[in-house]
């Protein structure tokens, strides 16, 4: 159980974060929309204030941006959007990928799309959608992705901006969430 917490509120809702240690050089705030109905419908409900108005289909990766992502595509009243998976599965039609490295994530794992994906994003301007930007890496790895389809990405949206991306211009974000020192 975590020792220390760090308090968030974000778009009208308070949450107690468990500061985490990733190494001992850094520590984070644990920041889960997993499961939380009330934060994932508030977030998006914000997020569809600021986002570009051209929006034609969100895209996330797999796993802790899919209900933001279904959340902001059901308000903006789109019949779907896109999930980069970590994994090939036995349903995936003739997948491409690209690599991605995190700050959550140890060492490096590639994104995947399916030809459905593809061809349902192909040509149409989309928004890449994720929970937290941090160092920036998987919103990299999406663009790429997105830009390998043909699509055209004019936008990164997050519901936080951790650490130094709290600094960038080029991404919309509704609050900023620091780092810490480990315990």
């Amino acid at each position: 159980m975590a020792k220390r917490y760090h308090e968030l509120t974000v778009a009208g809702c308070r949450r107690s974060l468990p500061i985490l240690n990733l190494n001992e050089h850094l520590a984070i705030a644990g920041f889960v929309m997993l499961g939380d109905v009330e934060l994932c419908t508030a977030c998006a409900r914000e997020l569809a204030k600021v986002i570009p108005t051209d929006t034609e289909i969100l895209m996330t990766a797999e796993t802790k941006g899919i209900p933001l992502a279904a959340e902001l595509a059901r308000q903006l009243g789109m019949p779907y959007y896109i999930t980069a998976r970590k994994s090939i599965k036995a349903y995936m039609e003739d997948p491409i990928w690209v690599e991605d490295e995190s700050i959550t994530t140890l060492g490096k794992q590639r994104l995947y799309l399916t030809a459905d994906d593809i061809a349902r994003i192909k040509g149409r301007r989309v928004l890449l959608l994720d929970d937290v930007i941090s160092t920036g890496g998987s919103m990299k790895a999406l663009a790429h992705l997105a830009e390998k389809t043909g699509a055209h990405v004019i936008g990164q949206a997050a519901v936080l901006a951790e650490g130094d991306a709290a600094q960038r211009k080029d991404i919309i974000f509704l609050e900023t969430l620091p780092l810490f020192a480990p315990a």
